[in-house]
């Protein structure tokens, strides 16, 4: 691709599109596969061929389906094409999580979040007209750039990596791993919390691997009961692919006291509470934290509690209304923050401060913060219940 590199090392060079090599099987684009109606053609032997297989949907899937399929993509996009393989529009991660934010469930359509605009381009466009499109097709930068004939029918789609190669990553994460687990007792009374075993290795070490695999190199760990447990078993990080910083305190200073110890590096944070199991994206985290254009992201999980009663609506003596078994919905906390360097100011000195109290110093400061909702596996381990379930789930979920 002329003076631009490619990102994956062993890939034959990509075309955009899966039509012009003769080597391309597939499938007719007026066929739609009615088993599985979140995809549609066409599929075939070369990598731009699975990648658009994998990138199609249709308008009639529903947000679950096209978050599984987004995951199972893993390009950060979805093309939503209808009959004949005609663009409709497209759908990006932060779009989904924004319609759950609205209050639509996982069986809800997605049409209605739908991108009806999209920038796309033509076949014939090359690298350097799709890179120029990409940096200035939008008052904002685009990732994706769908491939679309003349009639509208899809034929592939560019990624910014394919021209540009794939970013690192200059984000460092923290891990509040200093509390003494006291709801886990007995199971706490000799080991801290992130140092349970969960299947064959301590919670924090599953965390520090998920953190490995999405670039992160520099970790900071904040320790303060039975510190040794945690340095003991991890050294410097270098025998787990990280650099461990760690931060004793002397007393607890809750979920966001040690955030006022660290250097201010200029570049977001990424802050974990050490009881947490899950398989968030930390990198569409990110991407989301930086297009809300926030101060401060704070992972949010759907909580929803049934009443286990009917529920009579009154004005006065007046009944006005009766609701059986009613659903709440609420949005909880999930112990996941991003936040820029210069919220750190707003954290004491050696004062116990939690994430909470962080947030509302922010909000009362008129800064922004945003919630991002997390679909991926999650498991705050509190109660022995808690990490019962974590031991069950270990062997089948992916992380």
């Amino acid at each position: 691709m002329g003076q631009h590199s490619r990102s994956s090392a062993g890939l034959a060079p990509l075309s955009p599109t899966c039509f012009d090599t003769p080597s391309s099987t597939v499938v007719p684009p007026t066929t739609m596969d009615r088993n599985s109606p979140t995809k549609v053609g066409p599929v075939g032997g070369s990598v731009a061929c699975q990648r658009l297989a994998a990138s199609l949907v249709a308008p009639t899937a529903t947000l679950g389906e096209a978050l599984a399929q987004l995951d199972a993509g893993g390009i950060g996009v979805l093309l939503v094409a209808g009959a004949g393989r005609r663009l409709v529009g497209v759908l990006t991660d932060g779009d989904l999580r924004r319609a759950i934010l609205s209050g639509s469930g996982l069986d809800s359509p997605v049409l209605p979040f739908v991108s009806r605009e999209p920038l796309t381009t033509g076949p014939e466009a090359g690298p350097d007209v799709v890179l120029q499109l990409l940096d200035h097709g939008r008052e904002y930068a685009v990732h994706h750039l769908p491939v679309v004939a003349d009639d509208g029918v899809v034929l592939g789609v560019w990624l910014r990596s394919d021209i540009v190669g794939t970013p690192g990553t200059d984000l460092r994460a923290m891990i509040m791993a200093g509390g003494y687990g006291m709801r886990l007792r007995p199971l706490t009374d000799g080991i801290p919390k992130p140092m349970l075993p969960v299947g064959d290795r301590p919670l924090l070490e599953l965390t520090i691997e998920r953190l490995r695999a999405a670039g992160i190199r520099h970790v900071g760990v904040a320790t303060h009961y039975l510190a040794e447990c945690i340095t003991g078993h991890f050294g410097d990080g270098s025998a787990f692919g990280v650099e461990i910083s760690y931060f004793p305190e002397e007393q607890p200073l809750g979920t966001a006291g040690a955030l006022r110890a660290l250097p201010d590096d200029g570049e977001p944070l990424l802050v974990l509470n050490g009881d947490v199991l899950t398989g968030v994206n930390f990198a569409r985290m990110l991407a989301f934290h930086r297009e809300c254009g926030a101060e401060l992201t704070v992972g949010v999980r759907e909580y929803v509690m049934e009443v286990p009663y009917g529920v009579v609506d009154c004005q006065g003596t007046r009944v006005v209304g009766i609701r059986e078994k009613p659903r709440q919905r609420y949005m909880v906390n999930a112990g996941i923050y991003l936040l820029e360097s210069g919220v750190r100011r707003f954290v004491p000195d050696d004062l116990r401060f939690d994430m909470p109290d962080l947030i509302g110093r922010l909000l009362a400061a008129d800064r922004s913060v945003a919630s991002f909702p997390i679909v991926e596996y999650w498991l705050d381990i509190g109660r022995p219940a808690d990490y019962a379930r974590a031991q069950a789930d270990i062997a089948t979920v992916r992380l």
